[in-house]
């Protein structure tokens, strides 16, 4: 691959090695004196030793499904690995729980409402600005690589990326399998049979280049999304585990005759389920490989290592499967950071309220970058160096039209605080109110009881309060 260190993104130019380090060493230079404007004040000043970035997302990974949380019979070691040595954001939320719209949250900062990719089939706004392109501009080198999947003819142009590897197959949703990829926009046959090896290749390469600047890596994987096709090695390994602790409600709506109608018919539950266990264990492993390597380089604990999901998965809560609702089950992402320059008291479980929005201003706080304009998210930095720090009151979830795969879901709105939770339909539901402290599974719907209607002003008003934060210039009402 072509040296990137002396890439000027300004104006395309290729400078001189020399001028090249000059100009990092001289952007390096200002971010440790500067702070960054973001949305609720200044950041703190960028530490002396500029860390590589990692960010890794994974597709439909429940924020439950860790070994590390006691599941029965799941294995993610390193996953693991990262709880252990890190931060667990253990209330972490996509703001709107679907794929395109959460991805394009992730790399904005912003919400759906703002950067106008309101669900599956909605462009890519070529004005939107990347953590990436900041970082770029910071001095940092930058790869994207994996699962695109937002519409807008094909893979973007991104600004500020170096290296882009993904692929546009079955809608940007790829095959598991032999699937056919472009880098930097040129066709490329697979290199490897199964697509999580394949990223993670890419990846490394990426990781191991020769380079004097720090580096930004966006690793997206298509897993562990439908059709839940699990590499050769590990198909099967959790045929024989039971799977009666899912919801009860799970196995009398979902199972006909032995069959369950999950995302069409697909077989099973609990076949698919195993599958998409199978799935996971094959990233965990493939995650491996990288914190591996990071170790073998000495750069390990000079890296910031995120983890996280798009969005949550049903697997039968409230009679109900996949996504798109606005449902604990749904919502809630596994969302965890590494970073031991900072984080004083590895292993924590952070219960401040975390948001997929919250990526762009976390990293380039810690990556010493700067945002010219406002964002959504909230850096998390200052929950990563003290478990004290406030964190969020309250915050919106909105799903807009998503025809036909959320066609069943109606378009709505919601508030979601540290206790309650308050949705509004725009039709065909009612309006729902759940005390979380209480209800943490959402059975019973307090709207329309004494207390409900106690509290019901009050999160009307937060909710309210929201929609004009967010939707006064550019966001459509979710119906549309």
């Amino acid at each position: 691959m072509k040296k990137i260190s002396s890439l000027n993104l300004e104006d395309g130019r290729l400078l001189s090695r020399r001028q090249a380090l000059k100009a990092a060493a001289g952007a390096a230079a200002a971010t440790l004196v500067s702070s960054l404007p973001f949305k609720g004040g200044l950041l703190h000043a960028a530490p002396r030793r500029r860390p590589n970035i990692i960010f890794v997302l994974t597709d439909d990974h429940r924020y439950d499904m860790l070994g590390a949380l006691g599941h029965p019979f799941l294995k993610t070691p390193n996953m693991d690995r990262l709880v252990r040595e890190g931060v667990l954001f253990s209330n972490a939320f996509a703001t709107t729980s679907l794929c395109s719209p959460s991805r394009a949250s992730f790399l904005t900062g912003r919400y759906a409402s703002s950067h106008g990719v309101i669900n599956n089939f909605t462009p890519w706004r070529d004005g939107n600005i990347t953590f990436m392109e900041l970082l770029k501009k910071a001095g940092y080198d930058t790869a994207f690589i994996g699962k695109w999947h937002m519409p807008g003819g094909g893979l973007p142009k991104l600004r500020g990326v170096d290296l882009l590897v993904s692929f546009t197959k079955k809608d940007g949703q790829g095959d598991y399998y032999d699937c056919p990829l472009f880098v930097n926009h040129r066709p490329a046959a697979p290199r490897k049979e199964y697509i999580t090896e394949e990223l993670t290749e890419y990846a490394l390469g990426f990781i191991k280049e020769r380079r004097d600047r720090p580096f930004c890596l966006y690793l997206s994987h298509k897993a562990v999304h439908h059709d839940w096709k699990p590499p050769r090695h590990l198909k099967g390994i959790y045929k024989n585990e039971k799977i009666d602790f899912l919801a009860p409600e799970s196995d009398k709506w979902n199972t006909w005759s032995g069959t369950n109608w999950l995302e069409g018919s697909m077989g099973s539950m609990h076949g698919i389920y195993r599958r998409y266990c199978e799935c996971l264990t094959s990233v965990d492993e493939q995650l491996g490989r990288i914190l591996k390597q990071l170790d073998e380089m000495g750069i390990l604990d000079d890296t910031v290592i995120v983890y996280a999901g798009d969005n949550g998965y049903m697997w039968g809560e409230h009679r109900l499967y996949a996504k798109h609702w606005p449902y604990e089950e749904s919502m809630r992402i596994p969302f965890v950071v590494r970073y031991p320059r900072i984080v004083r008291d590895p292993g924590r479980r952070a219960h401040q309220m975390a948001l997929n929005i919250d990526l762009f201003p976390t990293l380039l706080e810690l990556g010493g970058a700067r945002s010219e304009k406002p964002v959504d998210g909230e850096s998390l930095a200052p929950i990563l160096r003290n478990a004290g720090a406030p964190g969020r009151k309250s915050f919106m979830y909105e799903l807009f039209k998503d025809f036909p795969f959320g066609g069943r879901v109606p378009p709505h709105r919601a508030v979601r605080t540290e206790r309650y939770k308050y949705i509004e339909w725009e039709a065909c539901r009612s309006n729902e109110l759940y005390d979380l402290s209480e209800d943490p599974r959402e059975l019973t719907n307090i709207i329309d009881t004494e207390r409900g209607r106690g509290l019901l002003q009050s999160l009307k008003k937060e909710l309210d309060r929201w929609k004009r934060l967010y939707t006064k210039d550019s966001g459509p009402s979710p119906g549309k």
